[in-house]
């Protein structure tokens, strides 16, 4: 199950898995283009390894490396409580 995280100005969705039986997260970013198709990829956490990039640029990923690097630890703690709709609030 991918459970909602963000939504970027420009439509991009960002979704994470549940923690995995070997401890790790999948991050799924997805952006429409023109098209009608998207661009998307996907980043494992924690060991940041990225696959299955597709239509970014490499201004775009440095962007989303960023990203998933600065909220990696929230993903991963939303990932252990179900996503963000069953998280506790502190």
């Amino acid at each position: 199950m991918m459970y909602p995280y963000m939504t970027l100005n420009d439509d991009t969705e960002i979704t994470h898995s549940e923690i995995k039986d070997d401890g790790r997260v999948k991050v799924y970013i997805e952006t429409p283009d023109e098209n009608g198709g998207f661009h998307s990829a996907s980043c494992w956490l924690p060991d940041y390894s990225w696959e299955d990039v597709k239509g970014y640029t490499d201004a775009e990923m440095h962007y989303f490396r960023q990203l998933i690097r600065n909220n990696a630890h929230v993903i991963m703690q939303l990932a252990a409580e179900g996503g963000v709709l069953n998280a506790a609030i502190a």
